[in-house]
């Protein structure tokens, strides 16, 4: 019955989709902040050749660069303003969030609230901008020193006029990014950074499609692995969508109250646990991670040269954690395991459920209030994420290890699908969500109307 009434909630909702104003703004907002993101992925940064730097980049296709090219929307390629996309926030992010978790007067500032919150994502901030700065650097130089082993002037004037400039564009290009997803996040539909993480992925879907279906043309590609590359990319869609759904919900009770009639009724509801909690943080986080050492030292072995000590040390250090490598698989596979739990237990505090239940006169049935109750949730929510973080795992490690060895392009590893399937649930709910808050807004203002007429 319930189920019933939902389903036909949600066909109102959408029948009244022209009547929605409010919500066709923040949907409108929401697209033209992604084509501004998608026009500054085209601007490339001043003092370079974009002709020569296609031709560069094709030389050092592969490994890492695709993976950061792939998040970036291949603004990496092209080298534009936004070529280090929003990977920095997220890795000064992980620092501010581990520090607040081992830092007492951090964790103390992450309790204030609303001010604590701002005040740590003021340090986020600071944060981006240093990890911008490095990696703007490497970047540079990298490309200077790479160009002339190749020798493609990729870079107009080389030299210290140029490396500043590059590093003042890219930590600018980033910052306006982050503004700009505070602002869909504000004024728009969905998360803004996920959304512009989404939206960098599926760029590259219509030349994935087109260099995949071409393979399959010339020959470079067997029409078996193509019809079971997409079987697989169909299943782990589907998979996905089963397991984000998937809740354990524990029955609330509440005491005995007075009904109308002087009834004595009990209230029940339900306390949902996702079994995957964090969501789409821990590959997000994991790949960050990686990505942040391993750029370094691939343009800085670049600008030492790989005939050195230090530059044969550091290539070898890339191949094995290239893209594909068993120790890459490893330390991605631990890094998601490991910030599944971690965010989880940002997102969901045992202490403070318990604690709220036992104020409202709610309980588990069979557990004491306070104390156990808090234990209890604690226990469900260790086993369940258990499973989330086998799933996760599973879901990114094993599509990119068949990639890896049949050769297929980055586009559609689990990471990326895992992305954008979470991204446009969480998107189309929230949608939902606005349809069904605006239908109850004229419910309630046509009884305002008949209690007026009465």
């Amino acid at each position: 019955m319930a189920s019933r009434a939902d389903n036909l909630a949600s066909n109102l909702s959408f029948a009244n989709f022209s009547k929605a104003t409010e919500l066709k703004k923040r949907i409108w907002f929401t697209i033209g902040a992604l084509i501004v993101f998608r026009f500054l992925s085209f601007v490339p940064l001043p003092g370079v050749n974009p002709l020569i730097l296609n031709q560069l980049y094709d030389q050092a296709r592969g490994g890492i660069l695709d993976l950061f090219n792939t998040f970036s929307g291949g603004s990496l390629e092209r080298m534009s303003l936004i070529a280090l996309g929003v990977m920095p926030y997220i890795t000064a992010s992980i620092v501010v969030q581990l520090a607040a978790a081992l830092h007492p007067t951090l964790a103390a500032m992450k309790k204030e609230g609303a001010s604590g919150r701002q005040k740590l994502n003021q340090y986020t901030r600071y944060g981006t901008v240093f990890l911008c700065a490095i990696q703007g650097w490497f970047l540079a130089a990298g490309l200077e020193s790479f160009a002339a082993q190749n020798g493609l002037a990729a870079v107009v004037q080389p030299g210290i006029g140029f490396r500043v400039g590059a590093v003042i564009s890219l930590v600018g290009g980033t910052m306006f990014l982050l503004w700009l997803g505070e602002q869909i996040t504000s004024r728009g539909i969905g998360n803004g950074v996920s959304l512009i993480i989404m939206a960098g992925i599926v760029a590259q879907f219509p030349s994935f499609v087109g260099n995949f279906f071409e393979g399959g043309r010339t020959g470079s590609i067997s029409p078996g692995l193509i019809v079971g590359f997409t079987l697989m990319v169909v299943a782990l869609i589907v998979f996905i969508c089963f397991m984000e759904s998937a809740q354990r919900r524990l029955l609330i009770q509440y005491p005995k109250r007075a009904t109308a009639r002087g009834m004595m009724q009990a209230d029940r509801s339900h306390l949902p646990l996702k079994l995957n909690t964090a969501g789409v943080i821990p590959p997000i986080f994991a790949s960050s991670l990686l990505l942040l050492p391993l750029t370094i030292s691939q343009f800085a072995g670049n600008s030492v040269g790989p005939q050195t000590t230090a530059g044969s040390i550091i290539q070898t250090l890339n191949f094995y954690l290239g893209h594909g490598q068993p120790l890459y698989m490893v330390l991605y596979a631990a890094g998601i395991i490991f910030f599944a739990f971690f965010y989880t237990a940002v997102v969901f505090n045992p202490e403070e459920t318990a604690e709220n239940l036992k104020k409202n006169g709610g309980f588990i049935p069979g557990i004491r209030p306070g104390k156990r109750t808090e234990e209890y949730l604690d226990y469900v929510l260790t086993r369940i994420t258990v499973v989330g973080a086998i799933y996760l795992t599973l879901v990114c490690v094993i599509p990119e290890y068949l990639i890896a060895q049949t050769g297929i392009p980055l586009f559609l590893g689990g990471t990326s699908l895992l992305i954008v399937v979470n991204v446009t649930v969480d998107t189309i709910s929230q949608i939902q969500s606005h349809l069904l808050a605006h239908q109850y807004g004229d419910l309630i203002k046509k009884a305002k109307l008949k209690g007026r007429m009465r």
